[in-house]
């Protein structure tokens, strides 16, 4: 109870700031940002993180299984290690050498994002089958589940919450790098945020930081509350 009411002061401050920015209408010689600007801006953050993390996921989840798997196990050192190179460049990094690469525009912020989003996900998929206790594994075996049964009935139930935890937490660290994407001709709420810096005018710096970080915190919440309800009862219970 105390999270969420932490929570929502800290969106309530957030909107609020946005809401005080905007309605000032001008800020020293700049004009602020319409209403309509922000909820366009707004919009096309979320569809890129939203894609972004799709496709980390697409790719994370599967792969995560695939090197706990019995002969390719060895893998996993190589594939979580390259994956985590997306993490220790820093995200404007991976977005600006993108954009010789694949050439300014949508999709090149996008990869870079799913570059930088690739790890948790990948990491905590491979994690929660490696931590499952051997003995559930033996017993399931010892019943006359086969291979696939075992995956399907036992391990990915349990995986479930820790892959969840681990998209979380992809989703709400691409929504910060994502304000770069305007730099390689994307959109979104960086567009407002870097106007600001541009400008030199504070204000308008928070008028695209603040939405930025509600928007982080809101999927952040909506996520956790999705991981809780995909928890199986018995975890809930530990």
């Amino acid at each position: 109870m105390r999270h969420q009411v932490i929570l929502a002061a800290l969106l309530t401050l957030l909107i609020g700031a946005t809401i005080w920015v905007t309605s000032m209408g001008k800020v020293g010689i700049y004009n602020t940002f319409t209403y309509g600007d922000l909820l366009y801006s707004a919009w096309a953050h979320f569809e890129m993180v939203f894609i972004a993390v799709v496709i980390a996921t697409a790719i994370g989840v599967p792969l995560g299984i695939l090197v706990t798997r019995p002969g390719l196990e060895k893998l996993a050192l190589p594939v979580i290690g390259g994956a985590s190179v997306g993490q220790t460049v820093p995200s404007l990094a991976v977005i600006a050498i993108m954009a010789p690469v694949l050439g300014f525009g949508l999709q090149s912020a996008i990869v870079a994002l799913v570059i930088y989003g690739l790890l948790p996900i990948l990491r905590n998929s491979y994690t929660s089958i490696k931590t499952i206790d051997p003995a559930i594994i033996e017993a399931a075996k010892g019943m006359g589940l086969n291979r696939v049964q075992i995956a399907r009935k036992i391990e990915l139930p349990l995986a479930r919450p820790v892959i969840m935890a681990g998209i979380r937490i992809s989703t709400v660290i691409t929504v910060g790098p994502a304000e770069l994407a305007v730099l390689v001709g994307g959109s979104g709420l960086g567009k407002i945020t870097l106007t600001g810096v541009f400008a030199r005018e504070a204000l308008i710096i928070l008028q695209g930081a603040a939405p930025t970080a509600a928007m982080a915190i809101a999927l952040g919440f909506l996520l956790e509350q999705v991981e809780r309800w995909m928890t199986p009862r018995g975890l809930k219970g530990a």
